[in-house]
């Protein structure tokens, strides 16, 4: 993909107002996927906020970041669960540890969650224990809570490994996923819950379960070279047949070399764009270890760096909006890119979708 110039100004077609999404909440500051976490998301100004859902052997829909337990929770502490551990090939790596799938909701419920990166975040490790497991129902039932007239919160609902799970632990999660939207009253583009997955074959099944009319839709896109083709002209195209948007690694855009120094801006977004589709990239992150070269403050990978700058950059490019760990720093950048240049910014064109 070529390397494109910074545009001097917004293009005049894009929102005056792109999304900020609260990625399994505000994790930068509480443990993710809990309560704390999707609530203060809410409280820092994000539009959606983001769990990722697994599912339970009982069918229910639970979210936590993978199906392997012991890097979120206190499972290991549980001598009742100690013949539970086992070792599993999930897309083609072994992992050993506890697996949602072999766990009822019950059990799941007896759980605490803990920080996932404490050597990362070693003050969200104070929160460790405090909170346990939520289903997909219960984030939906926050995002309704906190909405008001003015303001409507939503639920990006990841999907995650909805095609291993199903060939693998014999788990049909797209039935599953359509069954429970329905129940919500949340499967229909202005609804609560917008989903996306790296899963699309998972996301085709659950266009054709739905319909058109069925949720708003986002194809995720990953950093590592297997979903290239997804971001072909080609492959845009084909993503326009079921989803609404793509929600790319922000390195596809922001290109960095191996030393993590950004070496040029790549036209994915104005690719996207073209073909219908919203971009809303992922995850900015505000510590130095996930930040571009230049933007890091300190030595410490612990340390806060300038991730406010990162979102700047990528909002001036026209994304639709922005996943982030910290959402008050996304939002703050948002103010200050936007506010200003409202009163003379298009209304959006055709064929993007409006996600707030």
């Amino acid at each position: 993909m070529r390397a494109i110039a910074l545009p001097a100004t917004v293009p005049a077609t894009r929102p005056a107002r792109p999304v900020v999404v609260g990625h399994r909440g505000a994790p930068a500051y509480r443990p993710e996927h809990t309560a704390a976490s999707f609530q203060l998301a809410i409280d820092l100004g994000a539009d959606l906020i983001e769990p990722d859902v697994v599912v339970s052997r009982d069918g229910a829909l639970v979210v936590r970041h993978e199906n392997e337990l012991s890097h979120s929770t206190d499972v290991a502490e549980h001598p009742e669960f100690a013949d539970r551990r086992t070792t599993r090939v999930v897309d083609d790596r072994e992992r050993t540890g506890w697996f949602t799938e072999d766990f009822t909701l019950a059990e799941l419920r007896t759980l605490r969650a803990v920080e996932r990166m404490p050597e990362l975040r070693p003050l969200n490790t104070t929160y460790d224990g405090q909170a346990g497991i939520l289903t997909l129902a219960e984030v939906v039932a926050i995002a309704r809570r906190r909405s008001t007239a003015s303001r409507q919160v939503r639920v990006l609902a990841e999907l995650k490994k909805p095609s291993w799970f199903d060939h693998e632990a014999g788990v049909p999660v797209t039935e599953l996923v359509a069954a429970e939207l329905r129940r919500l009253d949340a499967a229909r583009p202005d609804g609560t819950v917008v989903v996306q997955s790296f899963d699309a074959a998972a996301l085709r099944q659950l266009r054709s379960d739905l319909g058109d009319r069925g949720p708003t839709m986002l194809q995720l896109v990953d950093d590592a070279g297997t979903d290239d083709h997804l971001v072909t002209p080609a492959g845009l195209r084909e993503v326009s047949t079921y989803a609404q948007g793509i929600a790319p690694s922000r390195h596809r855009i922001l290109l960095r070399d191996e030393g993590q120094a950004m070496t040029g801006i790549s036209d994915l977004i104005a690719q996207a764009h073209r073909a219908g589709l919203a971009v809303v990239p992922w995850t900015l992150r505000p510590e130095n270890a996930f930040l571009p070269r230049h933007l890091r403050r300190g030595e410490a990978v612990s340390g806060t760096g300038d991730m406010q700058t990162e979102a700047r950059l990528l909002l001036a490019l026209g994304v639709d909006g922005l996943i982030t760990d910290a959402p008050e720093i996304a939002v703050a950048a948002r103010q200050e890119l936007y506010t200003s240049r409202s009163s003379r910014t298009a209304p959006r064109s055709g064929g993007v979708p409006d996600l707030r």
